[in-house]
C-alpha cells in the first residue's frame, strides 16, 4: 500500500505540475536534444562512418558546431507545450486518484496509483503529439543544416499549409503507446519511492530535498525504461517525408528492425538515461516546491 497525502486536490497538482515542467525542460532539454539527433541520424552508407558516434559524440559536435545554444535548439515548443502539459499531466493524475478514491481517506494501492498515471498520460497526448512532432523537426533541421523553420510557429504554420492539422498531429498514436504506459510507471515509481523513503513516523510531505531528487530521478529512469521503444519510433515517423510510412508504426517498425536490428529501439538510450534522472529529479522537485507554496497560500482550495 502507499500512503500518499490524504486530501488531493487536482487543481493544485495542475498548478505546481506546470512549474514542475518548467523546471524539467531547463534541466533535460541538452540531453533531449542529443537524443533526438542520435535518434533520427540518417544510416552510414558503405564505408562511411556514422555521422555521431554516441551520445559523447553527438554532445562534443553539437558544442563545437552550434555552441552553447545549439542544445538548447527547438526549446520554445517544448516549454510552451511543456508548462501547460505538466500541469494537465499532474491534474490527470491528481484526478485519477481523486476518482478512485470512495471516500478522502482512502490510501490507494499502487495498481490503483499506476491507473492513474495512465490517465494523465491520455490528458496530455493533445498538447504532448504537436509539441513533439514541432521540436523533432527543429531539432533535424538544425542538425541538418537545411533551414526550412524559422521557429516553433512558422513550423506550424507549414505544416498546417502544407497537410492541414493532421500533419501536426502526425505520430499521435505513437505518442499514446509510449505515454500511457509510461506515465503509469513514472507516478506509480516517484509515490511508492517517496513512501519507501519517508521515515518512520513521518509524512511523505516532509520528506528532505535528496530524498525527493532521489525519488524523482529514479521515476524518470523507470518512465523512460517503458517509453524509450515507442520513442524512437515516433520521433522516426514525426520526422519522415510525408507519406513514407503509409501504414504508420507498423511500417517504420518493419524497416528500423529489418536494417539495424531489434537493438535500433534502444536508440539514444545513454542520452534518454542521462537526461531523465536530473531532468526527472528537477521537475518533482519544482512540484513538491510549489505543492508546499500553494498548500501554504490556500490551505482549502
Amino acid at each position: 500500500m502507499s500512503k500518499q497525502p490524504q486530501h488531493i486536490s487536482p487543481l493544485k497538482n495542475f498548478f505546481a505540475g506546470g512549474f514542475g515542467g518548467v523546471c524539467l525542460v531547463f534541466a533535460g532539454h541538452p540531453l533531449d536534444t542529443i537524443k533526438v539527433r542520435l535518434q533520427t541520424q540518417p544510416k552510414p552508407g558503405p564505408g562511411e562512418s556514422a555521422l555521431y558516434r554516441g551520445t559523447l559524440d553527438c554532445f562534443k559536435k553539437t558544442l563545437a558546431k552550434e555552441g552553447l545554444l545549439g542544445l538548447y535548439k527547438g526549446m520554445a515548443a517544448p516549454i510552451i507545450g511543456v508548462t501547460p502539459m505538466f500541469a494537465i499531466c499532474f491534474f490527470g493524475f491528481g484526478l485519477g486518484k481523486k476518482l478512485q478514491q470512495k471516500t478522502p481517506n482512502d490510501v490507494l494501492t499502487y495498481p490503483q496509483l499506476f491507473a492513474a498515471g495512465m490517465l494523465s498520460g491520455v490528458f496530455t497526448t493533445a498538447i504532448m503529439a504537436p509539441g513533439e512532432r514541432i521540436k523533432c523537426l527543429l531539432q533535424i533541421q538544425a542538425a541538418s543544416g537545411q533551414v526550412k523553420y524559422a521557429g516553433p510557429m512558422d513550423c506550424a504554420k507549414q505544416l498546417y499549409r502544407e497537410n492541414g492539422i493532421r500533419s501536426i498531429y502526425k505520430g499521435t498514436a505513437l505518442t499514446l503507446m509510449r505515454d500511457v504506459p509510461a506515465s503509469g510507471m513514472y507516478f506509480m515509481t516517484y509515490e511508492w519511492l517517496k513512501y519507501t523513503l519517508t521515515p518512520e513516523g513521518k509524512s511523505p510531505t516532509e520528506l528532505s530535498i535528496p530524498s525527493v531528487l532521489f525519488a524523482g530521478g529514479m521515476a524518470g529512469i523507470f518512465n523512460w525504461a517503458v517509453a524509450i521503444p515507442p520513442d524512437v519510433l515516433k520521433s522516426r515517423f514525426q520526422t519522415a517525408p510525408e507519406g513514407k510510412y503509409p501504414n504508420g508504426f507498423r511500417d517504420v517498425l518493419r524497416e528500423l528492425i529489418r536494417e539495424e536490428g531489434i537493438g535500433s529501439l534502444y536508440k539514444g538510450f545513454n542520452a534518454v538515461m542521462l537526461r531523465a534522472f536530473p531532468a526527472n529529479a528537477a521537475c518533482f522537485l519544482g512540484f513538491e516546491v510549489a505543492m508546499k507554496f500553494l498548500n501554504w497560500i490556500a490551505p482549502n482550495l
